[in-house]
This record gives C-alpha cells, structure tokens and sequence, in this order.
C-alpha cells in the first residue's frame, strides 16, 4: 500500500532527499531548474482511439493526470468520447472512497448563512467592550476553531475531490473559474465564506452559462467582502439612526470601486477590453447597495441589496444610458457585460492558455470566442469546441505545459494511486510549495503559466515530496507512461527504492 510520508529519521530522509536530488540531476543535465526539453514523440492527432500520447494529453488537460487503468480506459473508449462523458458529469457515479470522505465533511453540504452568522457573533462577542476579557477570550477561541473547520473542511474536499473524483473535467474546471474570480481567505468574513463561495457560486456553474456564473460570484457575500463592494455606498451616505453597527466596525466611507474595476479587467472585458476609468467609476456607482447582511442573514442567502445606499442618479457605461432603477442596474450591467465580444475574447484566451498552451494560438482564441457568443456564453460548448479543435489535438502541444504545484501533488497522489487518508498532509504540501488553496493574496489568482512555478524554493519541495512517497516495488503505470524513454532508462538503472523518488522529481512528471 502506497501512503504519503513523514519520515520522522532526520537521517533518513536527508538520504531520500539527497537521492531523489542527485536522480534529478542527472535526468535534468545536472541542474534542476535544466529546461523542460522536448516532450516524447508523439503520433498523428487521427489516431484517436488507441494513441496513447493522446490519451496521456486528454488526461493532463481534462483531468489532474492518470490513475491506474485510466490511460486503457481512454484509450479503448477513444478521447473523444471519453471528453464527452465528461462534459455531463451528473451522470457519473462518485466512487464510494470519496463519498464517504465528503460525508464526514458535511459543514460545506449547509448554505453560507448559518455559518456567516455564527462567524459574525463571535466576532462581535470577540471584540466587545461590553464582555469581559475572559468572556472575549472565549469568543476568539470558539471563532478559531470555527474558522479551521470551515477551511479545513474546503481544502480537504477540494484535494479530496481532485484525487478521486470520477468527474475529473468538472474540478479541473472548479479550479480554473475559483482562480479566475478568485477570493482571499485570509480576509474578514471571507475566512468562513471562501469554502463556500466554491461550493455554492462556482461548482453548479462550471458547465452552464457564463452569465449565471458571473451573476451568482457578484452576489456572493465572499466576493462582497473581498472587493469591498459591501461597503460601497453613495455619495451622502449617512447610517440611519437607531442603526448600530458590530463592535469593531466602521460605517461606510463611500464609493469603492475594487469590484468594478476587477469585474472589468479580470472577470469580463480583460485589461484590453476598450473600457475608461469612467467606466469603472459609472459600474461602481451602479452596485451601490450590493451587499450582505452577516447578523441576520436568513436561513440560506445573505445577500441583501440596500435602496437607501444605492445611487439613483444617471449612468453611462460603456457608451449606453444605463436603464432601470435600484438593484436591476447591475442584473442590467451583469447582462451587457457577459454577452460583450471583449468578454468571449478575455475567456477564450484564459481557457486556451490553460489547457492548450502558456501562449495560446489565436486562431483558437477566435474559435473559442466565436462559440461563446453564438451559444450566449454556454461553457459546455465552449469546452467541447476546445476538445475538438486541431490545437488542442495537435502533438506539438502535448506535454508543453508545466504542473502548478497543485497540480503536481494531485497528479502524483493519482498517478501513485495513494490512499489520501489524511488530506491535510497534501493540502500542507501544497502550501509548501507556494501556493495555499483559498489563499492567492491577489484578485488575478494563481498564474497558470511555466515561469510562475520554476523558483528553487519550489522545486525543491516537490523533491521532498517526491522522497517521502513510499516506494512501491513495481513503478507505477501511469507515473512509468508520463517518462520519456531516456528517463525510463536512468531511472531503471536506479535502486528499486530510489526509482519513484526520481520519476516524480524528474522534469518529464512535472510536464503536462
């Protein structure tokens, strides 16, 4: 049974790490941060059925790499309709293994509100001059241990999902769109939300319509939180009275406009889409009163839109006169914005740069962006265009890409077919590695891109990592089919213990 270490043998492991260091010498030229080179040959794009470089590549792309018998199983039932069922993972069955590892973490299965609200009173009792000190101390410790649950809980599904889920495409794409309208969990109530913002407005969206994955992130209280739009009031603005506001908190100062400067630069229109700071500032002044009530937030949503902070006074945005009244200004916003050309452009560039190539080609860009907006933003048949198309298909791409650190523990704990008994062990690898789920400091998320992840510090790890597998005495299939044929000849010249320390620290794994 393969497992994840922790050799408590100082000794030891400096032996695997010093190994697994010198094995990757000595596949890599001798320097670990030695050029990626170029991918094993790979046959002609038709041999759809029983290619299996295409089939490595269908699994790299659509999914966090192969686990024992996925590379036969695609290449029997053919790449094309492997992808298929894929883009209708409502029909497919979850392994019992994972079941069972979700039921334990029922927390996420709840709406946001009852949590949101729980987090709000301990904050409030936590910072109260009205309690004692041994009252307030009380408060911050049940308010940790609230906020190591909800977020251990999500990093744990998210990993867990992405191990064993049969649904491989969907949480491929769960990562990809979380990252594109990324949250911070390291901020206020975005701490207790960020699990759930996943669950609630990016999961049930990620094959539907763009329009209704944007609208459900612009309402979310996470989202609200993060880009301070819940705070974002007219001009004038002044609380009622008899109002009062939590300990510890300020009133609103006015208009911000994080969210809509990010809502057109990142989530729509791309820095490139034609817009002015004065479309910034009109589409701020059009989500005055979005927000969220976090001390009465109902049983499921806490999403409130407040009248008496919304700037009623006339808009441009875009060019055009901005229709209607109070909360429909934005719902209006939200539709001009997601049915906008720069917007099919933006996210066909992001979707051909992550499962294609760091430099996409723009003839697949036009592609993709032409199916965006001839199917009204359908994210399914955006998908299916891009499995379909001669760029994705074609071999020069075929191992081009290189693994995130998210990416890279996924795929080994697959390729390895590890028992992820204990997911936190993975999630702290991970964050080891440089990059924290629910923790990307920045509204533009995690870069996707070879130069973003080619640090020392980082390569290293994933050399610790890669020593602290333990050895089977057989190499596993798919970790042996993801080698080129020189690596497979070091690293069968190897000691049998050394051998799966080397194949995952070499740079051949590290390709995708």
């Amino acid at each position: 049974m393969l497992a994840v270490t922790d050799t408590p043998d100082r000794g030891r492991r400096h032996w695997m790490i010093s190994g697994a260091a010198a094995g990757l010498g000595m596949l890599a030229g001798g320097c670990a941060l030695a050029p990626l080179g170029t991918p094993p040959a790979a046959p002609a794009a038709s041999a759809v059925a029983t290619d299996p470089s295409l089939a490595l590549h269908v699994l790299n792309r659509f999914a966090y790499g192969p686990r024992p018998g996925d590379l036969d199983a695609v290449m029997r039932m053919g790449a094309e309709t492997w992808i298929e069922t894929q883009l209708a993972p409502e029909r497919l069955t979850q392994t019992a293994t994972l079941q069972a590892a979700l039921s334990e973490r029922a927390l996420l299965n709840q709406p946001h509100a009852p949590t949101l609200a729980r987090f709000a009173r301990l904050q409030g009792d936590a910072l109260s001059a009205r309690l004692t000190q041994e009252e307030r101390d009380a408060a911050r410790q049940q308010l940790t241990k609230l906020l190591q649950q909800v977020q251990g809980d999500a990093r744990d599904a998210r990993v867990l999902r992405a191990v064993y889920s049969t649904r491989q495409l969907e949480e491929v794409l769960v990562e990809f769109w979380f990252n594109h309208f990324n949250v911070f969990a390291g901020k206020e109530s975005v701490r207790a939300t960020a699990g759930f913002f996943e669950a609630e407005a990016i999961r049930p969206h990620v094959l539907g319509r763009f329009r209704d994955l944007l609208g459900a992130t612009a309402r979310h209280p996470a989202m609200l939180n993060y880009l301070d739009n819940a705070s974002s009031v007219r001009a004038g603005f002044r609380i009622p009275p008899g109002i009062t506001l939590p300990d510890g908190f300020l009133p609103p100062q006015g208009l911000n406009e994080n969210y809509a400067r990010e809502l057109l630069e990142l989530h729509t229109l791309g820095v490139d889409g034609g817009y002015t700071q004065g479309d910034v500032t009109e589409l701020a002044r059009i989500f005055t009163g979005w927000s969220f009530d976090r001390r009465n937030p109902g049983a499921t949503d806490a999403f409130r839109f407040y009248p008496a902070r919304h700037d009623d006074g006339p808009k441009r945005l875009l060019g055009q006169d901005v229709p209607g009244r109070g909360q429909r200004q934005g719902e209006w916003a939200l539709d001009l914005l997601a049915r906008h050309p720069a917007t099919a452009r933006h996210v066909a560039r992001k979707l051909a740069g992550a499962f294609v190539a760091d430099v996409p080609p723009a003839t697949l860009i036009e592609r993709l962006s032409a199916t965006f907006v001839s199917t009204d933003g359908n994210l399914r048949e955006v998908m299916r265009t891009l499995a379909r198309s001669p760029e994705f298909l074609d071999p020069a791409v075929r191992g081009g890409k290189f693994k995130t650190p998210y990416r890279y523990v996924v795929s080994a704990a697959r390729a390895c077919d590890l028992p992820v008994t204990s997911p936190r062990a993975l999630v702290g690898t991970i964050a080891r590695m440089g990059m924290p789920i629910y923790l990307c400091p920045t509204p533009d998320g995690w870069r996707d891109v070879r130069e973003a992840w080619l640090s020392p510090e980082s390569l290293r790890q994933r050399v610790v990592f890669s020593a602290g597998v333990a050895a089977p005495t057989v190499l596993p299939e798919p970790v042996v089919a993801q080698l080129s044929p020189e690596a497979r000849a070091v690293v069968t010249e190897l000691p049998p213990s050394e051998r799966l320390a080397i194949a995952l620290a070499s740079p051949d794994f590290m390709r995708r």
